[in-house]
């Protein structure tokens, strides 16, 4: 199955924000109703060092964008399991599950490109497992 970069692109277009939305899902519950600057912290840098795996590999963000089809996109319209919120937790946990499948998507998707930027999403997809054992108590 061969696939053009353009596709590959839209891809890592839709995961690079679903990882970022959903880190500041997780910063602003940690910042406004945690209040707990530490764990703030820790997800911001993470939030930010996706950014920043994405800058030091010239992965140009223009040229992602370029290739964003939302309006075309199978998956935009809610799933119901995406509905189901009980509380806080739930929400902080539903999106520390999307960051965790979209770094993974990130990392296989980025090996079509850049081998350096698929490393640098393992390693992020690692911390993010290391930060979600040290805080799944405290929510």
């Amino acid at each position: 199955m061969k696939q053009g970069r353009d596709k590959i692109y839209c891809v890592i277009d839709a995961n690079l924000n679903r990882a970022k939305e959903g880190l500041r899902v997780c910063e602003d519950t940690a910042r406004f109703i945690l209040i707990n600057k530490r764990l703030f912290k820790k997800i911001r840098r993470l939030r930010h060092a996706i950014t920043e795996a994405t800058l030091s590999q010239n992965l140009d963000p223009a040229k992602v964008l370029k290739f964003r089809k939302s309006g075309d996109d199978l998956g935009r319209k809610p799933h119901r399991l995406e509905k189901n919120r009980k509380n806080v937790s739930d929400v902080f946990l539903a999106n520390f599950q999307r960051v965790k499948e979209a770094l993974r998507v990130l990392e296989e998707f980025s090996k079509l490109i850049n081998l350096r930027l698929s490393d640098k999403f393992k390693k992020l997809r690692f911390r993010l497992y290391s930060l979600e054992k040290e805080i799944i108590n405290p929510i």
